[in-house]
């Protein structure tokens, strides 16, 4: 059973920072390129930032430079760190496994953490 728990979320002020952490089970992590994603209220979900299998990186333009991601193989985990943050980042982050085996594509979702950026 495959298994993706979020944890880190919470209420911060404008400026603040906070690490997000998944940690996944069930699969073998270190085979996995993992994201993070985010959905605010009445949006779609948006992609944040994604570290391959192989441990390159890639996050979308307007959270370069204030959001990291990186992974610790050893510890099945994948982080997020959030600096600088907006009120605009308010939004449910969730964390995605991808791997694609030939046409196979394995696709694990996790419940989601809530980020609040207020004042």
């Amino acid at each position: 059973q495959v298994q993706l728990v979020e944890s880190g979320g919470g209420l911060v002020q404008p400026g603040g920072s906070l690490r997000l952490s998944c940690v996944a089970s069930g699969i073998i992590f270190s085979m996995y390129d993992m994201d993070w994603y985010r959905q605010a209220p009445g949006k779609q979900r948006e992609l944040v930032a994604t570290i391959r299998s192989g441990s390159s990186t890639n996050s979308a333009d307007s959270m370069k430079g204030r959001f990291t991601i990186s992974r610790d193989n050893a510890k099945n985990t994948v982080y997020l760190q959030m600096n600088s943050l907006k009120p605009e980042d308010t939004a449910v982050y969730y964390c995605n496994a991808v791997r694609i085996v030939g046409s196979t594509k394995y696709d694990y979702w996790g419940q989601g953490t809530q980020v609040t950026v207020s004042s």
